[in-house]
């Protein structure tokens, strides 16, 4: 058996082997990357704040109702993707999948009523086009929802893989991979929800 392959019965299922426990450095260290990402976006976001042309403002159009219902699933999501964890470390392939699930459903819920606000912006006069604020703004949150499609995704496949191959410490590995993917974009919300939309109502 090769060190690769050598198993620690002590250590949780997605740490047991040398591969898997590099993987999860290696993602630790691509999630650094990611923070730049959003980092660099959410700076040009302040340093073009307020600068909008002839467009509405962001007090003009934000709404405090449809922000709440975003972040109450986003946040809800991460709840259940924990839960997802908890029953993985228990051994439970199928309450893994089942939280699984419950998180990528509230994942595509999340994304319809980004989509919707999206949608309510355009028809008011906000667009890419409109200004450099609120091209700043439809850049920041559509990067986080792109991220949000690419992490249902990557759930599916993980979803997938669990029903042909069970749990083992690569499916185990993987799952716990894009379960810490998911809590690092629910924090970016934070930021967005509080940075973004509180701040913009109030200015």
């Amino acid at each position: 058996m090769s060190h690769d392959e050598a198993i620690d019965p002590n250590q949780p299922l997605e740490f047991q082997t040398e591969k898997s426990r590099l993987n999860i450095l290696g993602f630790w260290i691509f999630l650094g990357a990611e923070i730049a990402l959003f980092g660099t976006l959410f700076a040009t976001y302040f340093v073009l704040t307020g600068r909008l042309a002839d467009g509405p403002g962001p007090s003009e159009l934000f709404e405090l109702r449809g922000v709440l219902i975003e972040t109450f699933i986003l946040l809800t999501s991460s709840f259940t993707c924990g839960i997802a964890i908890h029953e993985m470390r228990r051994g439970s392939r199928k309450g893994l999948m089942i939280w699984f699930i419950l998180t990528m459903l509230l994942g595509l819920g999340f994304l319809y009523f980004e989509i919707e606000e999206f949608i309510h912006y355009i028809h008011e006069g906000a667009s890419l086009q409109t200004s450099a604020f609120w091209s700043a703004f439809f850049t920041l949150l559509g990067t986080h929802g792109a991220h949000v499609s690419l992490g249902i995704g990557w759930m599916t496949m993980i979803l997938i893989q669990l029903a042909r191959n069970g749990l083992n410490s690569t499916t185990a590995r993987k799952a716990f991979i894009i379960s810490l993917y998911w809590h690092f974009l629910d924090v970016v919300w934070i930021f967005i929800f509080t940075g973004v939309y509180l701040l913009g109502m109030v200015m």
